[in-house]
């Protein structure tokens, strides 16, 4: 079973095959393993994918060096369908990332809980899973850059972070991780 067919830096998320629906079949102890694990990588990627964009946008790096056309797939994948990246001028990237823009705070955190969120269901697990794959996509994603990324960047994963966690509280869970 796959949750999603791409973890690579700009794969594709477009290859999803549904996950089983609760009320119909009965998972096995591994496919519901399988499936946390995957929202996990999945939200890592997503997590990595954007925060990546925001700091090569925001620092004015348009020279990415990844397969363009994997690039554009990520891209549209996520629902961008504006000028290329690399084409754009100091103005169209400054919109791009402002607190509005499509890379902007609001909505690049929107877009990762909403993953997290949607893939984890109302199950505690998963949540666990996608939650812990953001901290590790965002911390890859500084490795990538040699350092601290932009405070854009910082502010975006915060706001997805208490999204993730308002969902798990709303939904009775414990923001804390009870293993520890």
């Amino acid at each position: 079973m796959q949750v999603s067919s791409s973890t690579g830096v700009f794969g594709s998320t477009k290859e999803m095959s549904a996950i089983k629906p609760l009320f119909t079949e009965k998972l096995s102890k591994d496919e519901v393993q399988e499936i946390k694990e995957q929202i996990k990588q999945n939200a890592n990627a997503i997590t990595f994918n954007s925060a990546s964009i925001q700091g090569a946008i925001a620092g004015g790096k348009n020279d990415f060096k990844q397969e363009y056309d994997d690039f554009q797939t990520f891209l549209k994948d996520i629902g961008y369908n504006g000028k290329p990246i690399a084409k754009l001028s100091k103005e169209e990237a400054a919109e791009l990332v402002s607190e509005d823009g499509f890379f902007g705070i609001s909505q690049t955190s929107q877009r990762i809980a909403d993953f997290v969120i949607n893939g984890a269901g109302k199950d505690e697990e998963r949540f666990r899973a996608g939650r812990e794959g953001m901290i590790q996509g965002f911390k890859e994603a500084e490795e990538m850059w040699g350092g601290k990324l932009p405070e854009i960047s910082q502010k975006t994963m915060d706001r997805a972070i208490e999204m993730v966690d308002k969902a798990m509280y709303d939904l009775g869970f414990s923001i804390l991780d009870e293993e520890v």
